[in-house]
């Protein structure tokens, strides 16, 4: 069987990384960099016999390349502090590594979860990220915020589900969205206008309610598409702003 290196980046995770790292007993090595964390996150990590590589934020795209590149082993599974993988994933996962393709990459099934209520509608029901794939042929690209796994191969799905405890609280959300949409600003000097930032947003509703059927998933999936919605609001109103200046 290939040897597997699960790598994360981290920053003040010490409420998720726990359950995250615990989910991970089976790999071989576990790389954890992390840019700063002022809570108990590096101590837990050390804990469960990850090895923590400290490092100053580079943004999305590049701190991830890093943390693939600190890693022992070619075949790579990059995960989130607040995801946790299934035991079918892992038995799939360990399926693939006995008789691996290295020109294979895979996207992961993710299941979200909203303030602690697995959504089932809203568009996050075709989330599939690029997570399981083999460094000769690939690493992450170096954009900022929404970076994304580049390579040379074929890519298959796997349904065996990854968890992803997204959003705990309203809170967390809010406090997401207002440093996702600052990196955005920071990537694009696109021209945004006030009425056309509560267009998109607007639509950015409609899509997610109604077309992807978040009015399904009850209230919790209203309060998804509605925070959704302000988020793209956020995002141009922020790029409006910054022509002001």
């Amino acid at each position: 069987m290939e040897k597997l290196s699960a790598v994360i980046i981290t920053f003040n995770e010490e409420r998720n990384i726990g359950r995250c790292l615990k989910s991970l007993d089976w790999v071989d090595e576990i790389v954890v960099v992390d840019s700063g964390s002022s809570d108990r996150t590096v101590e837990i990590c050390e804990t469960h016999g990850a090895k923590v590589v400290k490092s100053e934020w580079l943004g999305f795209g590049r701190t991830k390349h890093f943390a693939v590149e600190q890693a022992a082993h070619d075949w790579i599974l990059s995960i989130d502090a607040d995801e946790e993988v299934t035991l079918l994933l892992k038995e799939k996962i360990q399926s693939i590594l006995k008789n691996p393709d290295a020109t294979v990459a895979y996207r992961i099934k993710r299941q979200a979860f909203y303030l602690g209520r697995p959504v089932k509608h809203s568009g996050w029901q075709k989330d599939y990220p690029l997570r399981l794939f083999n460094r000769q042929n690939g690493n992450f690209n170096d954009r900022e915020v929404h970076e994304s796994v580049e390579f040379n191969g074929q890519v298959q799905y796997l349904q065996e589900p990854l968890l992803h405890y997204t959003y705990p609280t309203i809170s967390s959300h809010i406090q997401k969205m207002d440093r996702y949409t600052n990196l955005t600003v920071e990537e694009h000097a696109r021209k945004a206008t006030i009425l056309g930032s509560v267009g998109r947003a607007f639509f950015k509703f409609l899509k997610m309610y109604f077309f992807k059927g978040g009015f399904l998933d009850g209230r919790i999936g209203f309060v998804l598409c509605f925070n959704s919605a302000f988020g793209i609001y956020l995002k141009y109103i922020k790029l409006w702003e910054k022509r002001l200046k």
